[in-house]
């Protein structure tokens, strides 16, 4: 009988990094978790340290050995999963990052952006990246560094900087700097990356003044890019092959099992991210929405399309944390339970602007329909399904697209564990949600992607073999009922647009 092999995923994620150790079938036997500063220099801006994201994830990966019974010699390989668009420059000989990481969130670049749309890039920029022009995409947080950090874009053009999305950073780091990569989907969400032709592209960057030489080599999602190099607190590590590597939202694509054309996922994390798999064939979205690279495999690429909320996750906590109402996510959803609906009130919850379909940068967050009788329970609710609309608008948005009516929408994330919410989104979409038993998909997408360049698994059929289901919620609102409430949410929005013009 084989030994058995175990893999570990490293998720490095917006707010915490996590260290998780999958075995065969699928399941976690040990896992670590360790959260990080966030830093918020202006209004709009977002920064996390590199050096403590790093030790983040060491850290992680020490607790998840310590925690496990897996002996470091079984584990096959690591995957990197990560928050995408993130952006690191890095000196190339101390390894010293040139200024913090520039969160995805951050909406520094939004003026610039203003500027390259005046310049006419929009539809170049659509037709080669598959991307709109915002600050959420690391291209103008690479510009901004390099333009306002003191000797950063001549240290570049001399090739002594090194940029890379979290992964790439990573990577760096664990193979003490013998590789710098990214993979497709990570690299598809620079707005630079030619994802028809699978290249960097020259003109932008030139137009946006980006030294080619920093940027990393693109390479599929599942591969061996390098191997742990001795590192303390993990040395039992050295030498294990880092085998797989994607941007969180298509690792959940993959770690749900969406294989076939046509399949969609939605994670609620601390934005919401809805994907759908389109095969070998890229859509263009009339929708607003992105096109992108789910992942490289076996000499193949799979496209998807992608709508994004920026806050999901981050309403509850900002209930807890800012509002004080409540003291801990599962009071939202046992104070929710206790109100038929929100009594009239919409939570429009545009705190770094709106993703897609409105693209507005400058929309803010709103409450509306307040009356004397609102209480905080109906605040909850609200809440709740102001994460449940936006979603179903960009479901709305990506079947019309596609032209494919779906019934199945595969759910994971933290706030999915809420049933309530999970009943409110079947409701509004019209379609049922499939929650599986391991709703660590993105973790598990990257641990897959590994153990597929490893030989843990042989194919997407043994891995889509693991899947389990939870529960499945059925739609019951009716549709006269469903439609008002839906109509109402929409009039909120256009409340909250344009604000900070």
């Amino acid at each position: 009988m084989a030994e058995e092999k175990f893999v570990m995923a490293l998720d490095q994620g917006t707010t915490s990094s996590r260290a998780i150790i999958f075995n065969k079938k699928g399941e976690i036997v040990a896992k670590n978790q360790n959260e990080f500063t966030q830093f918020y220099p202006q209004n709009g801006w977002v920064e996390h340290d590199p050096h403590e994201i790093l030790f983040s994830v060491v850290s992680s990966m020490i607790g998840a050995l310590r925690e496990g019974t897996v002996d470091p010699k079984k584990i096959a390989g690591i995957g990197i999963t990560n928050q995408r668009e993130t952006t690191i420059l890095w000196d190339k000989e101390t390894g010293a990052p040139l200024y913090n990481a520039i969160v995805w969130q951050c909406r520094r670049t939004a003026d610039y952006c203003e500027e390259l749309k005046s310049q006419g890039l929009s539809d170049y920029i659509k037709s080669t990246t598959g991307l709109l022009i915002d600050a959420y995409f690391s291209a103008t947080k690479i510009k901004w560094i390099l333009d306002n950090v003191e000797g950063a874009r001549e240290k570049a053009e001399r090739g002594e900087v090194l940029f890379g999305t979290i992964d790439t950073w990573l990577i760096w780091n664990l193979t003490d700097g013998k590789a710098h990569v990214t993979d497709y989907s990570n690299a598809c969400r620079t707005m630079l990356f030619d994802i028809d032709n699978l290249c960097w592209d020259e003109y932008l960057c030139k137009k946006l003044d980006i030294p080619m030489c920093i940027l990393p080599e693109v390479k599929p999602s599942s591969c061996i890019y390098g191997h742990v190099a001795k590192i303390t607190g993990i040395e039992d590590l050295e030498g294990v092959p880092i085998a797989g590597a994607i941007g969180d939202q298509p690792g959940a694509l993959f770690g749900q099992g969406c294989f076939e054309v046509g399949q969609a996922k939605n994670t609620y994390g601390t934005g919401c991210f809805l994907l759908m798999n389109t095969g070998e064939k890229r859509i263009e979205s009339r929708s607003n929405l992105l096109t992108g690279i789910a992942w490289g495999l076996d000499g193949k690429i799979t496209y998807d399309l992608e709508g994004s909320a920026f806050n999901a996750g981050s309403v509850i906590k900002w209930l807890r944390d800012e509002l004080e109402l409540i003291s801990s996510a599962a009071e939202c959803d046992e104070l929710a339970m206790q109100v038929e609906d929100s009594n009239g009130l919409y939570l429009v919850p545009a705190f770094t602007g709106l993703g897609a379909p409105y693209w507005d940068m400058y929309a803010r967050g709103i409450m509306v329909g307040l009356t004397r009788s609102i209480n905080r329970k109906h605040v909850c609710r609200a809440v709740l399904e102001s994460i449940t609309y936006q979603m179903t608008d960009l479901l709305e948005a990506m079947m019309n697209d596609s032209d494919i009516r779906l019934k199945d929408l595969r759910v994971d994330g933290g706030a999915s564990v809420s049933n309530i919410m999970m009943q409110i989104q079947a409701d509004m979409t019209g379609c049922n949600v499939n929650r599986p038993k391991n709703r660590e998909a993105t973790a598990l997408g990257a641990a897959y992607l590994a153990g597929l360049a490893t030989g843990v698994w042989e194919n997407t059929a043994e891995i889509e073999a693991n899947r389990e289901v939870d529960k499945i919620f059925i739609p019951s609102m009716p549709e006269e009922k469903r439609n008002k409430q839906y109509s109402d949410w929409k009039r909120a929005v256009e409340r909250s647009r344009n604000w900070e013009r």
